[in-house]
């Protein structure tokens, strides 16, 4: 293969994919890892380190973007829900991290398969049943609300770990549903989560003999980086001109078949 060719390949998918999630306001690491997979034929472990980099990347610049629409004491005054979910997600990024270094790679890719899924199921179910829109905290302050934060978080910090993504999917609705946060906020309360929830994790997987996929796919990186950045910048400028709904459910779809194609049949062979 010629050498430039991946990174003008991760230039051009990452571009697409950013450009989808600015759309729907997502980060898009769930749709990068397929195609890390099946496109790159990045082994899976390495796929996954190599989404958590870029997705840590994507996330700061996200974070820094946004705080010329959400003023920095205002994100901070909402110390104890970040705190809450922190102390779940900080353990479950470092175990899975973990975990996903020790077991064999079909085991692994079963996981990250059944992962996948259940984000794509989750996308529809926010969408079908407008999640976001429920409005008020679901369980008022107190102990019961820290013991629900905690196991979600530790939920939350797996998902991320394993597939490498900041998990916005799911700290974006856990904020809005069980703090009773403005949808605007909690989507700058999720990446100022993510952003040491992935550095735990991205730390956890240093450790790993695939950790050097970073050093021999630099072009790619550095590609599928520029590229993610221009198109979710484009795509949230788009955002006006092309309605949403029913893009979620397609990607959603995609998600799906992506996920089935390239993890089963990985795991077939």
């Amino acid at each position: 293969m010629p050498p430039l060719k991946r990174p003008i390949q991760g230039f051009f998918t990452g571009g697409l994919i950013g450009g989808l999630g600015g759309l729907i306001g997502l980060g898009g690491a769930e749709f990068r890892l397929p195609v890390l997979k099946g496109l790159f034929k990045l082994p899976t472990l390495e796929a996954v380190i190599f989404n958590k980099a870029m997705s840590l990347v994507v996330v700061a610049t996200a974070l820094l973007a946004r705080s010329s629409s959400i003023e920095w004491s205002l994100l901070a005054a909402q110390w104890p829900i970040a705190l809450n979910l922190l102390l779940g997600s900080l353990v479950g990024a470092w175990f899975a991290a973990g975990v996903a270094m020790r077991i064999k790679a079909t085991t692994l890719d079963r996981l990250v398969f059944f992962l996948l899924i259940g984000l794509a199921f989750v996308m529809i179910g926010e969408h079908i049943f407008k999640l976001h829109w429920l409005g008020g905290a679901l369980v008022p302050d107190g102990p019961l609300r820290w013991g629900i934060g905690v196991i979600a978080g530790l939920i939350i910090g797996i998902v991320a770990a394993v597939l490498g993504v900041a998990g916005g999917e799911l700290l974006i609705p856990t904020i809005t549903i069980l703090y009773g946060l403005d949808i605007k906020l909690a989507g700058s309360l999720s990446l100022a989560i993510s952003l040491p929830t992935m550095l735990v994790g991205f730390v956890r997987y240093s450790q790993s003999g695939s950790f050097g996929v970073l050093n021999r796919e630099r072009p790619l990186f550095f590609g599928m980086t520029i590229g993610s950045l221009i198109g979710a910048i484009l795509g949230g400028l788009a955002i006006g001109f092309i309605a949403p709904d029913w893009l979620i459910m397609a990607l959603a779809l995609i998600l799906l078949i992506s996920a089935y194609k390239t993890f089963q049949h990985s795991r077939a062979h």
